[in-house]
Parts: C-alpha cells; structure tokens; sequence
C-alpha cells in the first residue's frame, strides 16, 4: 500500500509538472510597421501576441484592432521587423470584424527554436510566376518576429497607406506590412525569449 501511495504521489506531481509547462504564457505588443508610421496611416493600429507553450508546440494567439473593418491579413513570422524583412515563413490569416478587431489563432514552433535551413539546393515548385525554381542554400536562420501584412495593395489604399505590392500572401500579391514587432531589436525578436 505504501509502495502504491508513492507511485501515485510521484505521478501526481508529474502532472503537476506537465501541466505547469502547459501554463507557461509569453505576451508582447505589436505596433504599427515602419511603412504605415512613415504613410501616417492606420493610426490606432496595435497589436497582442500571447504565446503558449505545450511542450512540443506552441500556439500564437493574435489580437489585433485599430485596423480597417473587414478587412484580410497575413500572418509571418520574419527574420527582420522592418524591410528587407529576411527570410519569412507564412502563418496564415486574420479577418477584422466591423470594428477593426481581428483573432487568429496558429500552432506551430514560437520560440528561441523557430528557425529556416537549406542544408543544400533543390528544384522547387513553382504555383506562382514570383516563384523560385530552386531553393536558396543556407544555414540556419533563426526567426523571431511577427508581422502583419494587407491582404492586398488594394486594402492598404483603401485604409490611406501606399498601394505597393508585396509577395507577403498566398499568391503573393499583400499589401504593406501594417503591424510588426520592430519595437524589439532585429535580431532579439520576442520569439527568443520563449524557451
């Protein structure tokens, strides 16, 4: 009997344990992108990032408001806040509502572990003309900023911003980058710091 209360002890606080690493939250702010800061433009424009970790993934849940209503974004995750942004990997996307809020919520790996490698070149395929035949080899690379992205050139003039086209969307024809984590240093973006 006393052999049972001891397993079941042990396993008690290993449950415990498990579900403290479930507990562990990181939150940050997202504010408006250099290019919408220079435009004078989405001027209410801000966004929170909640990160929880569950061990081998994380999810990245994503509030944004201040923004146009009815509106698509596009979510990545950047090497660089601000432009020429680096090597950026496709999240998926955030609709605003009526009043300019939008909640997305993505699972994947959010921390000091987020990285992009080439270990060597490969043909790729192509879905789009702006598409690379062959990938670039690289070394790792790690990632640890968010952006946001108009879904297109077309939303960004609506909401007073430049209409240039970027390849931040699925058929690469995104507007500007309307929110980012550039209060964070390029290359201590707030990914770092989960663990």
């Amino acid at each position: 009997m006393k052999k049972l209360s001891s397993v079941l002890a042990i396993g008690l606080l290993l449950a415990c344990a498990s579900l403290s690493a479930v507990a562990q939250k990181t939150t940050f702010s997202m504010v408006r992108s250099s290019g919408a800061v220079t435009a004078n433009c989405i001027l209410n424009a801000k966004g929170r990032v909640s990160i929880n970790s569950l061990g081998n993934v994380e999810v990245m849940h994503l509030e944004a408001s201040g923004l146009p209503p009815n509106t698509e974004f596009d979510a990545f995750v950047t090497q660089l806040p601000n432009a020429p942004f680096g090597l950026s990997w496709y999240q998926g996307d955030l609709t605003t509502d009526a009043n300019g809020k939008g909640i997305a919520d993505f699972i994947g790996r959010f921390s000091i572990e987020t990285f992009i490698v080439g270990p060597g070149s490969g043909p790729a395929p192509v879905v789009h003309p702006q598409d690379a035949a062959v990938n670039p080899a690289t070394a790792p690379i790690h990632t640890y900023h968010v952006g946001l992205w108009f879904g297109s050139a077309t939303a960004a003039a609506n909401a007073g911003c430049p209409a240039g086209v970027t390849p931040f969307n699925g058929d690469h024809t995104a507007g500007i980058q309307a929110l980012s984590t550039r209060n964070f240093p390029d290359g201590s973006g707030p990914l770092k710091n989960i663990k």
